[in-house]
């Protein structure tokens, strides 16, 4: 858009949202059509020049968040109100709500590690500007090399770093390798090595947990066994950087386990701030099994999947 039509789009818009005009009043002021007023009104939204946010009042989140953080002994907990409980709805919502709380937590001196993924992306998308001293942003685990762009790990762990204004550093290896002794020769290499020691080191993790579905980008990745995929199928309830655990949190596979390349389970638990980002109704379980492994210390989600943890909790204490 030209200076002058973002102009007359911005004033349209103050006229509407902010002094309750109507539009035919606006269409006088303007001495536009009625018509033109509603297609400068709709490209304010467009543009994001206005944005509109509903708060639901029966929704008592701040319940649910202490609920939460008391039932399952978080340090910190999100929750994000989501209109619809469709995936790709639910993981702009929680994305935007971690993007929020990661630039407010962010501050001079962090290492921040980053996993991958479609949630991790709309974290990614919508962190602000921030620019941080002496601080750092790693990537947490290894990738797919044909996964869609959208949930590339270095594309994620890019807008990262340039949202935080500091030093990105990737790793450019696969999730899984297909023997251990490929892994430890891989690790000999002082570079690879120093990546995954940030990681190790990164005070705070940011990462997401996947569901063994049919369409998940890991399972479809060609790095499992047939023998290995019906465990992951039978046994698994979820995956955080590419490594499978049961509904106690608890590794399924200890010997894909040694074949994955990226920061260890157990390595979460000791973060400053350990941030699990995940919601929607294919991740209940995953959510679950790693809130149970203790994985993450805060969590973002979103009203309908903490109730759902919440209400699963409860029958699996009966």
């Amino acid at each position: 858009m030209d200076n002058d039509k973002i102009k007359k789009v911005i004033e349209a818009a103050k006229l509407y949202y902010q002094l309750d005009y109507s539009q035919n009043e606006i269409a006088d002021a303007l001495g536009v059509s009625r018509p033109t007023v509603s297609r400068l009104l709709q490209q304010a939204k467009a543009e994001g020049i206005v944005t509109i946010e509903i708060k639901d009042p029966t929704e008592d989140v701040e319940v649910l968040r202490n609920m939460l953080r008391e039932r399952f002994q978080l340090k910190n907990v999100v929750v994000a109100f989501t209109p619809t409980y469709e995936e790709n709805v639910v993981k702009r919502y929680i994305g935007q709500a971690a993007a929020s709380y990661l630039n407010e937590l962010a501050k001079d001196g962090d290492t921040i590690g980053a996993s991958w993924g479609s949630t991790m992306y709309q974290v990614a998308l919508q962190l602000k500007a921030k620019s941080l001293v002496n601080s750092f942003v790693v990537q947490l685990n290894g990738g797919v090399s044909d996964a869609d762009v959208r949930i590339s790990p270095s594309e994620i762990v890019h807008l990262f770093g340039k949202s935080f204004n500091v030093t990105p550093y990737f790793m450019y290896l696969p999730a899984i390798v297909d023997h251990i002794l490929v892994k430890q020769s891989m690790l000999t290499d002082r570079h690879i090595r120093r990546v995954m020691d940030m990681g190790k080191s990164a005070n705070i993790a940011v990462f997401t947990a996947g569901s063994p579905t049919p369409d998940s980008v890991l399972i479809n990745s060609n790095y499992f066994r047939e023998d290995e995929l019906e465990i992951i199928k039978t046994k698994a309830v979820g995956d955080i950087c590419s490594r499978y655990y049961d509904s106690n949190g608890v590794i399924c596979l200890p010997s894909l386990d040694e074949r994955t390349v990226g920061i260890e389970l157990a390595d979460l638990r000791t973060k400053e701030h350990s941030i699990l980002v995940a919601g929607g109704p294919s991740k209940v379980n995953a959510i679950y099994g790693a809130l149970r492994g203790k994985y993450g210390n805060t969590l973002v989600t979103d009203q309908i999947t903490a109730k759902a943890l919440l209400t699963k909790l409860d029958s699996r204490e009966k």
